[in-house]
């Protein structure tokens, strides 16, 4: 099976969030059961000085705006999954990040940059594709910013009877972001006005390139089983649940996997010390290490919860924050931050830490290994999400027995257990679960897991449960080519 990946990020070449831990990690594990993949992603500077053994493949002209653009393939390091880069100086060589400038403004063209990205993909997947030696049979677009290519393609298979097309996938990382866009940019993007309607790309008076992917794929996938269900109702789904319900039975959630050779406390380069399931008294080492890294008093019976997130609304930062004080008086735990975010969350923050210089540690920013340091040096992660179509450090926590502190919502429902009798005697406890995003749940959660940290043997079993889960690609990667297969065999 030839799979075409569109994504607008991929770790280790451009990472802004979990998207791209999933767009370099799937694939991998896409590739390990036989798939034919290869990704399809901009060329910004950081993809074309990191791509492997690098040439111009061929070029694409006549596109909307930008005339033409050079196809660079490529290999990911590492894993070398194939790599399809679009070379465009005027799109993509820009200093800044793959979605805004230096400043954190959105780029002005963001619908060009990606409104390429996603009609270079529906030509690849069609017989005006440049590419002879190989076509896909699906074509898997991920979040808004490839939405628009099922419509491309439905609009370029139209009336065409004896077209060979591949199929189209839509995967649903984050419902809040939907690349929503002046209706005048339907002509400038190179689609047919009639596109402009409710039963097309038009969502509230304005194109949406999220809503046009769902509307116009083969078929819909989010990032966990909860995940597929919450987007369906008014809560989560962002003002599309009615279209998404009307969808609902074609909507597969499956649950991320995790780069296991990335994040392995065995083997990771980044600690002090390795340490598994079955010897975690490495742990210990790097705990006093980070502590020492952070200013932090070096403590080894003092709780440490670790942080490592966006500061904002959605990861429930702020409910932190609000109880931070009495957590850090009351129990005498210690705090790590790591993330960036709300600039009034990241002060609120900073004047913690000057509050609490002995217990409290905060970076602002991403540092990659300190992420590392953090998730494995930690006794216990905090992650209150009010919603989280997966999420990926929760897991992070589980693999380095880092037990962790989640809200009932989306894929933390779906990987973290909570800890109580019935879970304990049956060897399923790996966190603490709050029913609801709030402040009062988020004291108590903490507390109880405070309080089981106290019992060392029980705590031990708790990390060892969830050190010891299957938390790889491989399920979630045959999960995916079976729905594939549902799909062309429709």
């Amino acid at each position: 099976m030839r799979i075409l990946f569109v994504t607008s990020e991929a770790f280790p070449l451009i990472k802004t969030g979990g998207l791209a831990d999933v767009s370099g990690s799937l694939p991998a594990a896409l590739q390990e059961i036989d798939a034919d993949v290869r990704i399809l992603i901009p060329g910004y500077p950081a993809v074309l000085d990191k791509l492997i053994n690098p040439k111009f493949l061929t070029t694409i002209s006549n596109l909307p705006h930008v005339g033409a653009i050079n196809l660079i393939l490529g290999e990911m390091p590492e894993t070398k999954v194939p790599v399809m880069a679009i070379e465009s100086v005027g799109l993509y060589q820009r200093d800044g990040g793959p979605y805004v400038d230096a400043t954190g403004k959105d780029w002005e063209d963001n619908p060009y940059r990606f409104g390429t990205l996603s009609l270079v993909a529906a030509i690849l997947s069609g017989d005006q594709s440049p590419l002879k030696d190989w076509a896909p049979d699906i074509t898997h677009c991920n979040d808004w910013q490839s939405g628009l290519t099922p419509a491309f393609m439905h609009f370029m298979g139209a009336g065409r009877t004896k077209m060979k097309q591949a199929k189209s996938v839509l995967s649903i990382h984050n419902l809040a972001f939907q690349g929503c866009y002046g209706a005048d940019w339907v002509t400038h993007l190179g689609l047919p006005a009639e596109s402009y309607q409710i039963n097309g790309v038009e969502y509230y008076g304005q194109l949406s390139f999220l809503k046009a992917g769902i509307f116009y794929a083969d078929g819909l996938s989010t990032v966990s089983p909860t995940y597929a269900k919450e987007i369906q109702t008014e809560a989560y789904g962002f003002g599309m649940q009615g279209l998404l319900t009307a969808r609902g039975k074609e909507i597969h959630g499956i649950l991320n996997g995790l780069d296991t050779h990335e994040w392995n406390p065995s083997t990771d380069p980044y600690l002090a010390q390795h340490y598994n399931a079955d010897n975690i008294s490495g742990k210990q080492v790097i705990k006093a290490a980070l502590q020492t890294k952070l200013g932090l008093k070096e403590e080894p019976k003092v709780p440490l919860l670790g942080v490592v997130s966006r500061l904002t609304h959605q990861k429930g930062l702020d409910m932190l924050l609000a109880c931070a004080e009495s957590l850090l008086t009351q129990h005498g735990c210690q705090l790590a931050v790591l993330g960036s975010g709300d600039s009034s969350f990241e002060q609120g923050y900073r004047d913690l830490a000057k509050r609490f210089p002995d217990q409290v540690s905060v970076t602002i920013g991403y540092n990659e290994a300190l992420s590392h340091q953090i998730m494995a040096g930690c006794d216990i992660f905090i992650m209150p999400s009010r919603f989280e179509p997966c999420g990926l450090n929760q897991m992070y926590g589980l693999r380095y027995g880092t037990p962790p502190v989640v809200t009932y919502t989306g894929g933390l429902a779906d990987s973290v257990q909570d800890t109580n009798e019935a879970s304990l005697k049956n060897k399923s406890a790996t966190g603490f679960v709050m029913k609801k995003a709030d402040p009062n749940e988020l004291v108590s959660a903490v507390g109880r897991a405070l309080s089981y940290y106290q019992d060392e043997k029980t705590w031990k079993e708790i990390q060892e449960n969830g050190m010891r889960q299957n938390l790889d690609w491989t399920k979630s990667a045959k999960a995916y080519i079976a729905m594939y297969e549902e799909i062309l065999n429709k």
